[in-house]
């Protein structure tokens, strides 16, 4: 039998298509209020006032608030702290249940838990739903019934399990419940300002989200494997900040990935599941090595290198234009941040939680389990991470994957009139062609802030501790 009322609470799936909560909610109840809260808690932790991801989530709810209007619905927005905010909104539409889905992250759990004592103090239910994975919980396992800790068993019994049912569409259909609706506030109601976000060609919403896949799946996805690791090439679907808030649903993703030639974009998207599951499972992660053991490394207290590195301006160009790129638009090609993350690690023997923190301020698509997954898999501390003497070379990193320097030149402009013998390493050219072209090194452009073979021996020797 239906429930009377239910409350769906959208959080960071904010489409109106393929969700599972809303899916449950519309099966479920007769009359099926949305809401959106923006959380005090989390936006008061920002480090500015003009953040990219508050902006794109406020478009976003702009179009999801329209689509839900066609509907018969609309969002009901709140601003403040959501483990109040929700509680207090249920008790007010009178609704017997609220839907939302499931989060991985430890913040999110803990509100979750406390949503779901003040509404069973209420005589309300909570039902949490599996959607931003495609498996979670205990649906991938080892056969000793354990978590997986690395990647590719766990691929392979992810592939296994997997069948239609697990990537098939949640039907949203049915009429929303309207009610009395001020529409979604703006940025300056919520404390905010408006961004760059159009500047950067960055189109917020489930129509954003449909214009980069469809050009992605059609054009590129064939050639993925082939294109991804080159940052001056358009090789990438750009889709991390919609998958980041949901505005596409991982499931169709999926199902285009199966009938793909290559298996590359597949396996990227396991990636995904398995790190929100390695979050899940094992929360330490948030601030502490995955492997215990390497909380014991030293690192070293250099605040002028990690301002170096930030700035784009350790004197190894491509390094310097990945973080340009970064701090400019709040995005960075992946190659790129496993180069930058192994050379502030590795080169610079700076912790990797500085750099981890860096990230997670600057990019548009912050993603804890991905950012923490891929910052420890850099500096060796993770699971199935890189051994620790596995060190990338800036440099042939560099030749191998912005070979003609475009990449290099199109964010270091200094360095544009260097040839391409050099655009790798300028410090190699003779100070007459570096006059010559008005590059000079150490005043027109850094100096390599450490040499790149006496780095290595000085991490290995970092590292040692961990033989003993």
């Amino acid at each position: 039998m239906k429930k009377e009322k239910a409350l769906v609470w959208f959080r960071r799936d904010l489409r109106d298509h393929d969700h599972a909560a809303m899916s449950a909610a519309l099966a479920g109840a007769q009359q099926v209020y949305c809401a959106f809260v923006f959380d005090t808690e989390i936006l008061d932790a920002l480090p500015g006032r003009r953040d990219r991801r508050v902006h794109f989530i406020r478009q976003s709810l702009v179009e999801l608030d329209a689509a839900l209007r066609t509907k018969g619905g609309g969002l009901i927005v709140r601003h403040g702290r959501a483990t109040e905010e929700i509680p207090s909104l249920a008790r007010e539409l009178g609704v017997s249940a609220v839907y939302a889905n499931r989060d991985y992250e430890p913040a999110a759990k803990r509100r979750d838990s406390l949503v779901t004592e003040s509404l069973k103090a209420s005589g309300i239910e909570f039902h949490a739903f599996k959607d931003q994975a495609v498996f979670d919980g205990n649906e991938v396992l080892t056969q000793a019934g354990n978590p997986f800790s690395v990647f590719t068993p766990y691929k392979n019994a992810w592939l296994k399990r997997l069948t239609a049912a697990d990537c098939a569409e949640w039907p949203c259909r049915g009429q929303l419940a309207g009610k009395e609706l001020a529409g979604v506030p703006t940025l300056a109601d919520i404390g905010f300002a408006a961004t760059d976000l159009d500047e950067l060609g960055i189109r917020p919403g489930m129509s954003g989200a449909r214009t980069l896949w469809d050009e992605f799946r059609q054009e590129r996805i064939e050639r993925y494997g082939a294109l991804r690791d080159f940052p001056a090439v358009k090789g990438v679907s750009y889709l991390s900040v919609h998958l980041r808030f949901g505005t596409i649903g991982i499931r169709e993703l999926v199902r285009t990935a199966l009938t793909a030639k290559d298996t590359t974009w597949l396996n990227e998207l396991i990636w995904r599941d398995f790190y929100f599951m390695i979050l899940d499972h094992f929360p330490h992660v948030v601030g502490s090595a995955f492997k215990p053991a390497y909380d014991a490394v030293h690192w070293d207290d250099w605040p002028a290198g990690l301002a170096a590195w930030k700035e784009g301006r350790t004197g190894y160009p491509l390094v310097d234009a990945a973080m340009r790129q970064l701090n400019h638009s709040g995005w960075m090609h992946n190659r790129l941040r496993m180069i930058v993350a192994s050379f502030l690690s590795k080169d610079l023997g700076i912790d990797w939680r500085l750099g981890e923190r860096y990230f997670a301020n600057q990019l548009n698509d912050f993603d804890l389990s991905a950012n923490n997954g891929g910052w420890q898999w850099a500096a060796s501390t993770g699971c199935d991470a890189q051994p620790y003497f596995r060190i990338f070379n800036p440099v042939t990193q560099s030749e191998r994957f912005d070979p003609e320097g475009k990449f290099i030149r199109r964010y270091v402009p200094e360095l544009a009139k260097v040839a391409n013998k050099y655009i790798h390493s300028p410090w190699q050219m003779g100070r007459i062609e570096q006059e010559s072209i008005g590059v000079v090194i150490g005043r027109n452009y850094p100096a390599p802030i450490v040499e790149h073979a006496a780095a290595r021996e000085k991490t290995l020797a970092r590292y040692a501790i961990l033989k003993i």
